[in-house]
């Protein structure tokens, strides 16, 4: 396996200490997964994105999404029928899947439908307020002075 060495983003950069593993994690996943089942990841706005996946013969009541630590999984989960059938072909996958997909930090899933055996998924990066670019100003009169009193216990 090749590995990318970060070491140069993380002598000018703080907090993309997670980058590297998140890197490895998606190398080993692209291995392990199969291509089912299919997927789009799309941007809709500046902000907002969608992953469709094609689910085609389960009902709602068989997917299952659960964000957790930043990442999306979507499970279809198929139960076994009774039915005896005869194939000569049977090329429509009925098999359980598990797709985990990395969100990047204040993605947020704001909803899902299902239709016509796609699921969509519908993402938008919300940033924080204080996360939003702001002009400060120098020796303003907006500029504040708080003084830190010493513990007196020190």
């Amino acid at each position: 396996m090749n590995r990318i060495d970060l070491t140069p983003l993380y002598r000018s950069s703080v907090g993309y200490d997670r980058f590297g593993s998140l890197l490895d994690a998606a190398f080993q996943t692209e291995k392990a997964n199969s291509a089912y089942p299919p997927y789009n990841i799309e941007v809709v706005e500046e902000n907002s994105y969608a992953i469709t996946v094609a689910v085609a013969g389960f009902k709602e009541a068989e997917i299952e999404l659960q964000v957790e630590n930043g990442v999306l999984t979507v499970r279809g989960k198929k139960e076994p029928q009774d039915t005896e059938s005869n194939f000569l072909h049977q090329g429509i996958a009925s098999r359980s899947f598990e797709r985990k997909f990395n969100l990047a930090d204040h993605i947020e899933v704001v909803g899902a439908d299902l239709a016509d055996g796609l699921l969509r998924v519908n993402l938008v990066k919300e940033i924080p307020e204080a996360m939003k670019p702001r002009t400060i100003a120098i020796n303003g009169s907006s500029a504040k002075v708080i003084a830190h009193k010493k513990d007196a216990a020190a």
